[in-house]
């Protein structure tokens, strides 16, 4: 303990608070505590030291709940999946080797499971509430603004491949539609 200093005034205010059977502690105080490293007093400056991770990491983890919650593939419970997925990430962080991956495993397979029941979820509760749209109603709907711009295009010379061309257009946009989804 070679960062313990002793004090040589006894009225010294940066004196270390504890007593000991001799009488109060003849070493000066820690920065930022009122004890000496000797009586604990580098524990505040753990504390705050592990307070400004705890800091960071929430700070850190709200960006990134904020991201996953933002994905245009989740559409309620974004909090939620966001926290699940933040966890996963973090333990998957965790494994620098195959050992590592295999004594997270069990906790790993737990959040994939976790993530999956809550998404499976959300889609229930998206399709109850009619919140997603079926390949059939939009197929509907491109059916209708088809009419609509055929209806427009009447009075042009070349509508008919004009109309053609719009409308494989727009089936082709929805048929990439189908192919993005990934949760």
């Amino acid at each position: 303990m070679a960062d313990i200093r002793r004090c040589n005034d006894p009225a010294d205010p940066k004196r270390c608070q504890a007593v000991n059977a001799n009488g109060q502690c003849n070493n000066l105080a820690a920065e930022g505590s009122t004890f000496c490293l000797a009586h604990g007093g580098n524990k505040a400056q753990e504390s705050a030291q592990k307070a400004a991770l705890r800091n960071y990491r929430k700070s850190k983890w709200l960006g990134r709940i904020h991201e996953h919650a933002d994905g245009p593939a989740i559409k309620s419970l974004r909090e939620e999946i966001g926290i699940l997925r933040i966890i996963l990430e973090e333990h998957l962080d965790k494994c620098n080797t195959e050992m590592d991956l295999i004594l997270h495993s069990q906790a790993i397979s737990d959040l994939v499971m976790k993530i999956e029941h809550i998404v499976v979820s959300c889609h229930k509760l998206e399709d109850k509430l009619k919140l997603v749209v079926d390949r059939s109603a939009l197929l509907q709907f491109a059916s209708m603004v088809i009419d609509i711009v055929a209806s427009e295009l009447a009075a042009l010379d070349d509508s008919e491949a004009l109309l053609t061309k719009i409308s494989d257009g727009i089936l082709a946009a929805i048929g990439k539609i189908g192919e993005s989804d990934d949760l």
